[in-house]
C-alpha cells in the first residue's frame, strides 16, 4: 500500500477512527498475506473496533490464524466475515483478554466452540460443563478442556449475553464440574483409595455461593466417612490421600498452566487441622470451638462434588448452626471487631487501587450482607442465600434494609464485580487492583462499555459507587432501625419492632426497647430537628456502636438534642460539620465523664465543631478570661461561680481531645504517642486548676480588702499539682506562704492570709452544677496539725531545724502556681538546698527514704486490691516510678541540672542524657508510668470518678479497654500487657531504687 510522502493513508486514518491506539503496526497486520481475504470486508473493521481493546483483538486473530493449518484457516475467515454472531464472540474474547488469545494460539481448533449458538448454549449449567470436560483424563486434558469452556463464558459475558450474576454463577458451576472432573481423575490414578471411603466436597466462598470470579481461590471443605468394613482411620487416610490429589490436580502448574488454587483452609483447625474429618468430628468442633466467622462462612456452604449425599448431609447439620451464631455469647464483641474494615495490611500506595479490601470495595458490601443474614436469619428462612445479590435482595423485600439502600448498593456491587471480571479476564490472574497504565485503563473502560473517554470516565464511576459503598455500609444498619419507629407510607416494609430489637442487640446495645424509644422521640415530627436527625442517626448510631457502651451514647445524643435540638447553630454544626457529629458521638459513649460535664452546659458542644477547638488554652488564655470575668462580678459567689464554669468548660475540652485522640476519628488515626497524650492532659488540667485557684483568691481579696491584701500571698504547688501531672480526678496539692507587707503585724497579717485561705477552699466547694475543685494542703509543715498558712521566714526556720527527707522529696514538686510571683521565687529559692542537697544524700537518708517506700508499700495498699493491677501503689505502678526519678534527682540535682524540674518524664530523661540510668530501663519506667497515668485518666473518664484500679463491670472494663486502644473481646490482652508492662518496670525499681544502684 503505497502513500503520499508525509500524508497517511486512509486505513491509517479509519483504524484511528475505530479506536486503534497503534494504526501503523494494526496497518502492518492487515498487510499480511493471511488476511488478504478479509482486509477490505468492512465489517471486520467495524468488529475490531467494537471491542475493549482492538489493537489485542487484531493481533489475537492474526495469531490464531498463523497457528491454524493452512487448510483450515481461510474457513476460519470465512466464517469470521458472514457470521456476526462468532465474529462478536470470537474477536470479544480476543479483545478482553490476552490469556484466552494465548490458548486459541495454542489450540486453534477450539475457536469452533464459539460457532455454535443454541439456546442451551445461552445459560449453561453444571450439566452442559461436565459434557464439556467430559474428555479430560489427566491434568493437562483438563486444562485445555477448562480454558475451552471458559472461552464460550467469557464470550457470552464480553458480548452482554449474560449479566454479572449469571457470569459469576457460570463460573461458579464450571468450577463445581472441573472438582468433579478432578476428583475423577484422582479416583481413577487410586481406585482402592476410592474403595474404601465415602468423600464428599463442600464448596465455600464465592463458589459455595454461587458467585465465582474469573480467577479465584477455590474455597472448599472436605468431609469423609468410612464405607461399611473398613476402618475409620484407614478411611480418612484414603480419603485424605485422594483430596490432596484433587487439589494438586486443579492448583498444580503444568505445561497447559494451571486452573486455580484449591483452598481448603476454612477447614477446622484451619491450616493445622486434618484435611478430611467425618460429618460427625465437623460437628464436634463447631458446636464447641469455632468461631463467630467461621459461622459467618459456612453460611455460603454447597455440596458440589464427590459422595452428594454425604454433602448434604453436611450443609444440613451445619446450617441450623450457622442460623444460631447470633444467640453465642460473644456475638457481639465478635460483630463490633467484624464490622472494622481490615486494611492494615494493604500496603499504602495500593490501597487506593483495591476493589475488594479498600474503602467502599467489595467486601463492604459481602460483610454488610452476611451480617445482617446472620442477626435475622435465625427468624427469617427467605435470608438463607449463600449469593450476596439475592441476599441484599431478599434484605430489601424484608424490610431489613431499605429499598433505595439496597438498589443502589446492587448497582454498585455489579459494577465492581464487573470491573474485577475485566481486569482478571485480561491475562487471568488473581487480582483485586486496578491498573495504573493508561491503556490497561482504556481496555477496562472500554469493555464497560465506555468509548468517548474511557479513562476518564471509568474513574468517575469507579469513584462514585465506591462512594456509594462507603457510604451506605454503616447505613444499611441503622436506616431501618428509624424505619422501624417512623410512619411509613402504605406498602413500605420496614422491621418490626422484635427485629429492630434483635438488630440492636447484636450491635452491642443493652436495652433495645430503650433505645428505639429514643430513636422514636429523636426521628418522630415534621420539624426541621427531626428531618436533620433522621438524617444524621444512621451514622451516629454507628459510631456509639463502635464504643463500650451505645446505650449511653445514644442517651446522651437525646439529651443534647433535647437541650438544643431548637438552637439553630447547634443544627447546622452537625449537619454542616462532618467532624463534629462524630466527635460527639465518641464523646457521648466513651464513659460518664465528658457527657456529665457537657450536660451541665451543652453549648459547649461547639468546640466539637471548631478545627481549634480541641487545643487546650494557655495558662496565659485562661488567666486573662479568669481574672477579667472575677473583675466583672458583683461578689465572690458570683465571681467563682463564673469562673467554676470557665474550668467545666475547659475540662470539657481537655476530656474530648483525650477521648478522641485516643478512639480516632475516620480521618484522623488515634494517637500513637500516648506519652504526648497523658502530657496533654497533665499541663491543660494543672494549668486549668491553677488559673481557677488564682481566680479564687482574687475574688476572696477583693470581697474583703479591695485590691491589696494586707500580706504578700503565694499558692505553691505540690504533688502532681506542681508536676504539671494532674490527672481529671486530682485533688490540688499546695502549701500557702504569705509575707506581711511594710506596716503591717504580723498577727494582722496572719488573720489576713489565714482568712483568704478560708475563703477560697469554701468558694472553690460550693454546692453548685460544676466540679468542686478541692484543696488539700496536708503537705504543709506538722501536716494537718499544723497552721494552713506560715510566712515565708516561718518555712525556713522549720526547714532548717525540723525537716524531714520525706519533707524534702514532697518539696521535688513545689512550684509557684498563683499569688504574688516574687514571692513565690523566694520560697523556690528557700527549699532548692533542701530537694537538691550538695553532694546529695547521705546514707541514712536514702535508707530513710527506702524505709518509707518499703511501710507504704505494705500498709496504704487497700484490702483486696490486686498489688499487680493497682496503678498507683501496685507493682511498677506511679509510686514504683516516682520514687526511683526523685531518688534519682535528690541524689545528683546538685550536679545535673536537668534533674530540677518538677515533671517525672522531663527528670527521667534528664537523668537517661546523664548517664545515671540505662536508656532501656528509663524507657521500661517511662512505658509504665504512662500506662499507669491512662488507666487512671481512663477510669475517670468511663466512671466519672476517680480510682486506681481496673473496673470491675465488664461493660466499664471495656471501656477502659477501648481508651487504651484494645478491640472488643480483648480485655485479657488489655490486663496481661498491664501486668507485663509494670512487672518489668518493677525490675528495674527493684535495681535502680532498692538495690546499690541510686
Amino acid at each position: 500500500m503505497t502513500t503520499v510522502p508525509g500524508r497517511r493513508s486512509s486505513t491509517f486514518t479509519r483504524l484511528l477512527r475505530h479506536g486503534f491506539t497503534d494504526p501503523s503496526a494494526a496497518e502492518q497486520l492487515l498487510d499480511l498475506d493471511d488476511l488478504a481475504s478479509v482486509r477490505s470486508d468492512p465489517v471486520l473493521l467495524e468488529a475490531l473496533g467494537a471491542t475493549a481493546d482492538p489493537d489485542l483483538a487484531l493481533r489475537g486473530l492474526v495469531r490464531l490464524v498463523e497457528a491454524e493449518e493452512e487448510g483450515e484457516r481461510q474457513v476460519l475467515l470465512d466464517t469470521l466475515v458472514t457470521a456476526k454472531p462468532l465474529r462478536d464472540r470470537l474477536l470479544g474474547v480476543l479483545g478482553a483478554s490476552e490469556a484466552l488469545g494465548d490458548h486459541l494460539a495454542r489450540h486453534p481448533r477450539d475457536w469452533q466452540a464459539l460457532v455454535t449458538y443454541e439456546a442451551v448454549d445461552l445459560h449453561p449449567g453444571v450439566a452442559e460443563f461436565e459434557r464439556g470436560l467430559a474428555d479430560a483424563v489427566d491434568p493437562d486434558s483438563l486444562r485445555v478442556a477448562y480454558r475451552r469452556c471458559m472461552l464460550t463464558l467469557a464470550a457470552r459475558d464480553v458480548c452482554g449475553t449474560t449479566d454479572l450474576a449469571q457470569t459469576a454463577a457460570e463460573l461458579a458451576d464450571l468450577a463445581t464440574a472441573t472438582l468433579r472432573a478432578a476428583l475423577a481423575i484422582a479416583r481413577t490414578a487410586a481406585p482402592e483409595d476410592a474403595a474404601q471411603c465415602r468423600l464428599a466436597v463442600v464448596a465455600m466462598g464465592k463458589c459455595g455461593g454461587h458467585e465465582l470470579n474469573y480467577v479465584s481461590d477455590v474455597d472448599v471443605i472436605f468431609v469423609g466417612e468410612a464405607r461399611d468394613g473398613v476402618e475409620e482411620h484407614k478411611a480418612m487416610q484414603a480419603a485424605t490421600r485422594l483430596a490432596a490429589h484433587m487439589m494438586r490436580i486443579c492448583s498444580e502448574t503444568t505445561a497447559e498452566g494451571t486452573i486455580w488454587e484449591v483452598d481448603a483452609n476454612l477447614r477446622p483447625e484451619g491450616r493445622n487441622g486434618p484435611l478430611v474429618r467425618t460429618l460427625s468430628s465437623h460437628l464436634a468442633y463447631y458446636q464447641r470451638w469455632a468461631k463467630t466467622w467461621e459461622f459467618q462462612a459456612l453460611l455460603k456452604a454447597r455440596a458440589v462434588a464427590g459422595d452428594p449425599e454425604l454433602g448434604q448431609a453436611y450443609v444440613d447439620a451445619v446450617s441450623p448452626l450457622v442460623w444460631q451464631a447470633a444467640d453465642r455469647e460473644n456475638f457481639v464483641p465478635d460483630v463490633q471487631k467484624m464490622r472494622r474494615r481490615v486494611v492494615d495490611n494493604i500496603p499504602v500506595d495500593r490501597i487506593d487501587r483495591e476493589l475488594k479490601l479498600g474503602p467502599g470495595g467489595l467486601r463492604d458490601v459481602e460483610f454488610a450482607v452476611q451480617l445482617l443474614q446472620l442477626v435475622h436469619g435465625r427468624s427469617d428462612a427467605s435470608l438463607h442465600s449463600g449469593t450476596t445479590l439475592e441476599a441484599l435482595r431478599a434484605l430489601a423485600e424484608g424490610g431489613y434494609v431499605g429499598r433505595a439502600d439496597a438498589a443502589q448498593l446492587d448497582e454498585a456491587y455489579r459494577f465492581l464485580r464487573s470491573m474485577e471480571h475485566r481486569i482478571q479476564l485480561y491475562r487471568l490472574r488473581r487480582t483485586h487492583l486496578v491498573p495504573e497504565d493508561e491503556a490497561d485503563l482504556r481496555r477496562l473502560g472500554r469493555s464497560l462499555g465506555m468509548r468517548t473517554d474511557p479513562v476518564a470516565e471509568l474513574n468517575k464511576a469507579w469513584r462514585r459507587h465506591a462512594s456509594v459503598v462507603r457510604r451506605l455500609h454503616e447505613k444499611i444498619f441503622y436506616r431501618p432501625l428509624l424505619d422501624a419507629v417512623a410512619q411509613l407510607a402504605p406498602g413500605e416494609s420496614r422491621l418490626s419492632t422484635k427485629a429492630a430489637a434483635i438488630r440492636l442487640e447484636a450491635l452491642g446495645y443493652a436495652d433495645p426497647a430503650a433505645a428505639l424509644r429514643h430513636l422514636e422521640a429523636l426521628s418522630s415530627g415534621v420539624s426541621r430537628k427531626a428531618a436533620i436527625q433522621r438524617t444524621l442517626l444512621p451514622v451516629l448510631l454507628g459510631w456509639f456502636a463502635d464504643s463500650a457502651d451505645p446505650d449511653a451514647g445514644l442517651l446522651g445524643f437525646r439529651k443534647v438534642s433535647d437541650a438544643l435540638g431548637k438552637t439553630p447553630w447547634y443544627l447546622r454544626l452537625l449537619r454542616d460539620e462532618g467532624a463534629a457529629a462524630e466527635n460527639l458521638a465518641r464523646v457521648l459513649s466513651a464513659g460518664r465523664l465528658a457527657p456529665d460535664l457537657l450536660m451541665r452546659a451543652p453549648e459547649a458542644v461547639a468546640i466539637l465543631g471548631d478545627p481549634e477547638g480541641l487545643t487546650p488554652r494557655t495558662r496565659e488564655h485562661l488567666d486573662q478570661e479568669v481574672l477579667a470575668a472575677v473583675g466583672r462580678a458583683g461578689d465572690a459567689e458570683s465571681a467563682v461561680a463564673v469562673v467554676r464554669g470557665v474550668r467545666r468548660r475547659e475540662l470539657f475540652r481537655t476530656t474530648a481531645a483525650d477521648i478522641i485522640g485516643s478512639y480516632g476519628t475516620e480521618d484522623s488515626p488515634a494517637e500513637q504517642d500516648h506519652g504526648a497524650l497523658v502530657d496533654r492532659v497533665g499541663s491543660a488540667v494543672t494549668d486549668l486548676n491553677a488559673a481557677t485557684i488564682a481566680g479564687a483568691l482574687r475574688a476572696a481579696v477583693r470581697e474583703q480588702w479591695g485590691d491589696t491584701l494586707p500580706t504578700r500571698f503565694a499558692v505553691i504547688g505540690m504533688g502532681r499539682f506542681g508536676g504539671h501531672e494532674l490527672s481529671y480526678g486530682s485533688d490540688a496539692d499546695v502549701l500557702f506562704v504569705h509575707r506581711p507587707r511594710e506596716g503591717v503585724s504580723d498577727e494582722e497579717a496572719a488573720r489576713a492570709a489565714n482568712a483568704v485561705v478560708g475563703e477560697m477552699r469554701r468558694l472553690l466547694q460550693l454546692p453548685t452544677a460544676d466540679p468542686p475543685l478541692l484543696i488539700d494542703a496536708d503537705l504543709r509543715p506538722e501536716g494537718k496539725t499544723g497552721p494552713m498558712v506560715r510566712t515565708l521566714k516561718s518555712y525556713g526556720a522549720y526547714y532548717r531545724r525540723w525537716s524531714l527527707v520525706w519533707e524534702s522529696q514532697a518539696l521535688l514538686r513545689a512550684e509557684h502556681m498563683a499569688g504574688d510571683e516574687e514571692l513565690g521565687r523566694d520560697f523556690i529559692d528557700l527549699v532548692d538546698p533542701l530537694r537538691y542537697p550538695a553532694e546529695g544524700l547521705g546514707d541514712d537518708a536514702v535508707r530513710e527514704i527506702r524505709r518509707l517506700k518499703a511501710r507504704m508499700e505494705s500498709e496504704r495498699m487497700p484490702r483486696g486490691a490486686d498489688p499487680t493491677l493497682h496503678a498507683k501503689l501496685g507493682r511498677g505502678g506511679l509510686s514504683d516510678v516516682e520514687w526511683t526519678v526523685q531518688l534519682m534527682q535528690m541524689q545528683h540535682g546538685w550536679a545535673e541540672p536537668g534533674l530540677r524540674t518538677t515533671r517525672m518524664r522531663e527528670a527521667l530523661a534528664a537523668a537517661c542524657a546523664a548517664g545515671l540510668i540505662p536508656g532501656e530501663d528509663a524507657e521500661m519506667l517511662d512505658e509504665a508510668w504512662v500506662l499507669a497515668t491512662r488507666v487512671r485518666n481512663a477510669v475517670m473518664l468511663v466512671r466519672g470518678r476517680s480510682g486506681d484500679t481496673f473496673p470491675s463491670d465488664p461493660r466499664e472494663l471495656a471501656a477502659v479497654g477501648r481508651y487504651l486502644g484494645y478491640e472488643p473481646g480483648h480485655v485479657g490482652d488489655m490486663l496481661d500487657d498491664y501486668r507485663r508492662i509494670t512487672r518489668r518496670a518493677r525490675a528495674v525499681v527493684d535495681e535502680r531504687f532498692y538495690g546499690a544502684v541510686v
